[in-house]
């Protein structure tokens, strides 16, 4: 049985990383904030993936994100998934470049699944992760401007169809609420999803995490709830998620 996975993902935006509430951003600090509050290299043996994403509403800049993403990986030695504002295959060459092991991918999904294509072909299905925001039943891009004409369920459908590694569902709803995962929706969509689902907004605590991680057919639980899981949050979240005899990899067993 493939172990389940604890997610943290990193909301960046203009320069500052941000605590997100239904796709509002509120700015917390920058690089040097992240540094001294997370210290990742720290508190990595809490988590099994960072998920990094460019939610800039100015103008995604590659660049300038691929370069915090370089500061920030330095020392973490946990896969990294990288995305936002990825628009052609020099932009993925970049995030790869700079440590990304994964690229996320949202609204490129709808608006040019020729790219997505070429990228599952060149770097491998494991490589690509598809988000997806959604409300109710409604489907969003463009950082959740824009709804687009399918429905949740046969976006999965279609998303599945371009050959991504897993999917990244994120609700716009829960988002940032701290008050619990949409597992009504979850459990409605997930017994048709044949990858491997990571379940994203809403989680504040360590109990979210551990009915997600019951959840059947979820393979990780996401959180970028940057206050609630502050200082030794998420290591004392995956202590609790051990304990409940969650399979999930123990340090323990990795040091050994």
């Amino acid at each position: 049985m493939l172990r389940k996975r604890i997610i943290f993902s990193l909301i960046y935006g203009d320069g500052k990383f941000n605590q997100s509430r239904n796709f509002r951003l509120q700015e917390v600090g920058d690089i040097n904030w992240l540094e001294r509050n997370y210290k990742f290299q720290e508190i990595a043996f809490a988590l099994d993936e960072l998920i990094v994403l460019n939610a800039s509403k100015k103008k995604k800049d590659i660049k300038s994100f691929s370069k915090v993403l370089n500061r920030l990986v330095n020392d973490v030695f946990i896969p990294i998934a990288a995305g936002g504002g990825i628009r052609s295959m020099k932009d993925a060459e970049l995030l790869f470049h700079n440590g990304a092991d994964k690229l996320v991918l949202n609204s490129v999904l709808y608006t040019d699944k020729e790219l997505v294509k070429k990228l599952v072909k060149k770097y491998g299905s494991q490589s690509i992760v598809g988000s997806i925001d959604y409300a109710l039943s409604n489907v969003y891009i463009s950082d959740g401007l824009k709804k687009i004409d399918l429905p949740l369920g046969k976006y999965i459908d279609y998303v599945t169809s371009l050959g991504v590694g897993e999917i990244y569902l994120n609700s716009i709803d829960k988002d940032g609420t701290g008050f619990g995962y949409d597992f009504e929706t979850i459990c409605l969509v997930s017994k048709n999803i044949k990858l491997p689902l990571i379940i994203a907004g809403g989680a504040g605590n360590d109990r979210h995490l551990i009915e997600g991680l019951r959840t059947d057919n979820v393979s990780a639980v996401a959180t970028a709830n940057l206050f609630n899981f502050v200082g030794n949050g998420l290591p004392e979240a995956r202590k609790r998620i051990l304990e409940e005899g969650i399979n999930i990899v123990s340090w323990s067993e990795v040091v050994e």
